[in-house]
């Protein structure tokens, strides 16, 4: 693969980053709102090493999601400050999944590896000004 294609790659990976951080918030964020507003949303999971009420992992996941959607929006413009933020909150919202895991196992797992697609992008696609000189 020449440079060139490997550019538009990153580049169209940062595009789908940044769109996948909006809806991984979203999700995220509803699934906070569900989680909040009743506590039977969640499935019961016996004998958990995380025992954490389900409130509490309502307002963990609103507070992620509302908060990484905010930066999927800011990745458009390209700031550096986006993508470490960007990088940061994946590696949260993949953790958190992962500790959701027994809850909701197939939607963790689409979740994780949406940020993980995320993460790489952000991390491999070049700066704007870098994308235009090649």
């Amino acid at each position: 693969m020449d440079g060139e294609s490997k550019t538009a790659w990153a580049v169209s990976g940062m595009v789908f980053a940044a769109v996948s951080m909006i809806m991984i918030g979203v999700w995220q964020a509803i699934e906070g709102i569900f989680g909040i507003a009743t506590d039977q949303f969640y499935a019961e999971v016996q004998d958990y090493v995380v025992d954490i009420d389900t409130t509490a992992w309502g307002w963990i996941h609103l507070i992620l999601g509302v908060i990484t959607a905010v930066v999927g929006f800011a990745l458009f413009g390209g700031a550096t400050w986006a993508r470490v933020l960007g990088i940061t909150l994946a590696c949260l919202v993949l953790i958190n999944n992962f500790l959701y895991l027994p809850f909701y196992p197939f939607w963790s797992l689409l979740i994780i590896a949406l940020a993980i697609f995320s993460i790489w992008a952000m991390t491999v696609a070049p700066k704007p000004a870098e994308a235009a000189y090649r």
